[in-house]
């Protein structure tokens, strides 16, 4: 069995089609166990239901993008020439695929419907195959390539994925007087990071329109949010720009959660006490896994008026920043929380090694019967 290629110190080719599978279903398992610890997040104050609703769906769109890259990759190493390709990952920072490899799934969803007219159906497909096997007594290496291929195309034209961005929506929570308050989220696949990150923006609307039926300002606004959204960026500067750009929107909380990194002692490479915790935990394969989760929060504090032009007037948000760094260590924030996702071998070994760095995270273990517990 062939180990993963390296491409370089943070990225790594899987070259062996059986590594890559046992790698999509921890991609799914972790997918689906998130869900339940979002839920146990409403109970810790962190996000309301309809805020973890929302990031469920980007949680899907994770999902599916996972199946389609599955079907890509599925026999794509057994084959020779050029059609012969690799699943690449970054197993430092991220373990989960590079950003090159959504990038070029969103370039390949433009040309799914086309392609998938010029291409054989899964049936007739499925002829071919069961005549090779019976008369020429051959595996039908290049024909279950073909089939691959043709379920990658299908998945994508069904859509429902995450691209390397994911523009904004709005989703109305209430009206105030003469305002609506809007929860306005969107996402990206950070290609420095190479990890899905979710923004969600709360933010009152005093425009004439509401936000997301005025042809002229929501298009605007969608532009700024996706041009702002780097991780290198502090909220505070995203929020700032967006308050001063935008006369008739007042945002007044701005989180940021990234949704990993990803520790697989089979597939990422750990340094510090992460590796020590999962080598010592000794788990099997469904469970020698970890994923950190972190939430950046910016909140306003108040609001004063100032001067536009010589008689006009406008709101601004003067937000809250931890003036000691203690949460966000200067990452211009009201607070960061952090917090990790470890099934219960891991957990176990979190707690008798009990290293510092640790003991200030929430931890968050999912049970084999479906049910999350949360200790602080």
């Amino acid at each position: 069995m062939a180990e993963t290629g390296t491409l370089d110190a943070d990225h790594r080719q899987i070259e062996d089609d059986l590594i890559a599978r046992r790698y999509f279903e921890k991609l799914r398992l972790i997918s689906t166990t998130l869900p339940g610890v979002l839920a146990e997040t409403v109970r810790d104050q962190l996000f309301t239901r309809t805020e973890v609703e929302v990031i469920g769906f980007y949680l899907d769109a994770m999902l599916r993008s996972a199946d389609a890259l599955s079907m890509k990759y599925l026999v794509s190493g057994r084959v020779d020439g050029p059609l012969r390709r690799f699943l690449t990952i970054d197993v430092h920072e991220s373990g989960y695929p590079v950003w090159s490899e959504i990038a070029q799934m969103a370039a390949d969803a433009a040309q799914a419907t086309d392609q998938l007219a010029r291409t054989a159906d899964a049936k007739q497909i499925k002829d071919d195959m069961i005549r090779q096997i019976v008369g020429d007594l051959t595996i039908p290496t290049r024909l279950q390539y073909a089939m691959s291929q043709r379920l990658y195309y299908e998945t994508l034209a069904k859509g429902g994925l995450f691209w390397p961005q994911m523009h904004p929506q709005a989703y109305w929570l209430s009206d105030a007087g003469h305002r609506r308050r809007w929860l306005v989220h969107w996402a990206v696949y950070d290609s420095q990071l190479n990890l899905p990150v979710v923004y969600l923006m709360d933010c009152d609307d005093s425009g004439r329109r509401p936000l997301a039926e005025d042809s002229k300002r929501w298009p605007e606004v969608q532009a700024h949010l996706m041009a702002q959204s780097v991780t290198t960026l502090q909220l505070v500067t995203i929020a700032q720009g967006f308050d001063r750009d935008f006369d008739k929107l007042h945002p007044y909380r701005l989180r940021r959660m990234l949704l990993g990194p990803i520790y697989s002692q089979q597939f990422t490479t750990q340094e510090g006490p992460i590796k020590e915790v999962l080598d010592n935990a000794r788990a099997p394969s469904g469970e020698d896994w970890a994923v950190a989760l972190t939430i950046e929060d910016l909140q306003a504090e108040r609001a004063i008026m100032e001067s536009t032009g010589f008689f006009g007037v406008t709101e601004r948000q003067i937000f809250k920043l931890d003036p000691l760094g203690l949460g966000g260590a200067g990452q211009g924030a009201s607070a960061v929380e952090r917090a990790l996702v470890l099934p219960a071998r891991p957990y176990q070994s979190l707690a008798e090694l009990d290293p510092p760095g640790f003991r200030k995270i929430r931890k968050y273990v999912p049970l084999p019967d479906g049910r999350v517990t949360a200790y602080r």
